[in-house]
């Protein structure tokens, strides 16, 4: 873009402050300001615009959705793994990792992904997910392709990181890495911010933005000539993540259903939770938060909670849904958080409380836009440390005790 039609699109948006600083950049910072104008949607300010800081739209009807159970999984193993070794050797599976977060809350300035979990060797929370799905690749024969998506503030390391531990002897052919979408902070009177006289302040797009992501990065054409029907979606902190689980893959293929779900039964009614339910008919995820004291107690006949099933990021979608559902718009999500920005006077101000607004996309909301989710229980302690913490409950603590208990030397 140039500086021309750039002072254009910012004049009809009503963004020109962003130049302000322009005769004080170097010809390389003023091309990547120019860039990063060319980047920036429109349309994020027209939601912006008609939001009303009421928070979240009312939800629907809300009713249980119950799970193939355990018991039911264990009845049917053998027919769900065949059909899904059978659908990893015919190349329609892939997998996609969720990768774009920082070890901050560890204390770790890096990707979350390169954290040595490890207590008397190296184990890093990559070489724990590769592990995990090289268990795979042995039973079936047959790699499975996997995109990482990583974040503008972590690309290079995690690519560096792979490259320097030989893809933790995953083959590199499968690997693809792409960066996550971002979306630009505003103040509260809409007015775009800078985190830098020539940047933008700008932060990922929330875990919905993953496949627009992917396709941005030109991966929708790898996904086609390679036949790959469906992506396993999984998170980067959940260190026993099974990932192209056959079972989990042929059960939910030989179901029916636009998509599958890994969850979790409840530890106890109150667990802080996203619980797989039905919305209006329709497939969908409440959050803790959002449950009535009715909802957190209410149970069904054999005693089981009604509303039981914790979902824990694992999700298996199908591309061509995913690819017709780029068509309609999905629900962009504003919320407030604290964001450094430059002041008038071009200062950098590192605020105490929140002073401005992110957009992010929700992968609860792609399950809403299915028709169909099978939820699949897992148990809970072979597939479910997550590393959000130093210590305590879902901590490094924790994850180390949960992989020694699954016979993992750490």
């Amino acid at each position: 873009m140039n500086l021309n039609d750039a002072k254009k699109k910012l004049a009809d948006l009503g963004q020109e402050h962003l130049l302000r600083w322009l005769d004080e950049l170097s010809d390389t910072e003023q091309e990547s300001l120019l860039d990063q104008i060319d980047a920036l949607d429109p349309t994020l300010l027209d939601v912006f615009r008609s939001y009303k800081g009421d928070g979240e739209a009312a939800r629907g009807k809300l009713e249980p959705l119950g799970a193939l159970t355990l018991n039911d999984i264990a009845e049917n193993r053998e027919r769900f793994e065949n059909a899904g070794l059978d659908a990893i050797r015919q190349g329609k599976i892939g997998a996609v990792l969720l990768a774009g977060g920082m070890g901050t809350r560890l204390g770790f300035d890096k990707p979350k992904g390169m954290y040595n979990i490890g207590v008397n060797r190296p184990l890093y929370i990559f070489e724990c997910l590769i592990n995990n799905l090289m268990k795979v690749v042995e039973k079936a024969g047959a790699f499975v392709p996997l995109f990482i998506m990583t974040s503008e503030k972590n690309d290079e390391d995690t690519r560096e990181f792979f490259e320097e531990m030989k893809y933790f002897g995953y083959n590199p052919e499968y690997v693809h890495f792409f960066v996550q979408d971002m979306a630009p902070a505003v103040d509260p009177d809409g007015k775009i911010l800078l985190e830098e006289k020539g940047r933008i302040a700008t932060s990922p797009n929330g875990n919905g933005g993953w496949f627009t992501s992917l396709v941005k990065a030109g991966f929708l054409n790898l996904l086609q000539r390679e036949g790959i029907e469906w992506l396993n979606i999984f998170a980067v902190d959940n260190v026993l993540q099974r990932i192209a689980d056959p079972c989990f893959v042929g059960a939910t293929l030989l179901s029916g259903c636009d998509c599958g779900a890994k969850v979790v039964a409840k530890a106890d009614p109150e667990e802080r939770v996203g619980v797989l339910c039905l919305e209006d008919g329709a497939p969908s995820i409440v959050e803790y938060y959002e449950m009535t004291d009715e909802m957190i107690t209410r149970r069904e006949p054999d005693g089981t909670l009604s509303y039981n099933y914790g979902v824990i990021l694992n999700y298996l979608f199908q591309v061509s849904k995913l690819t017709d559902m780029m068509n309609d718009a999905m629900p962009v999500h504003v919320v407030n958080k604290k964001v450094p920005f430059v002041d008038d006077a071009g200062v950098l101000q590192k605020p105490s409380s929140p002073n401005a607004y992110k957009f992010e996309t929700l992968v609860l909301d792609m399950i809403h836009l299915q028709k169909s989710c099978l939820s699949y229980e897992v148990v809970r302690n072979y597939e479910f440390a997550p590393v959000k913490n130093p210590d305590g409950v879902d901590s490094v603590v924790s994850a180390r005790a949960l992989l020694q208990e699954n016979g993992i030397e750490i």
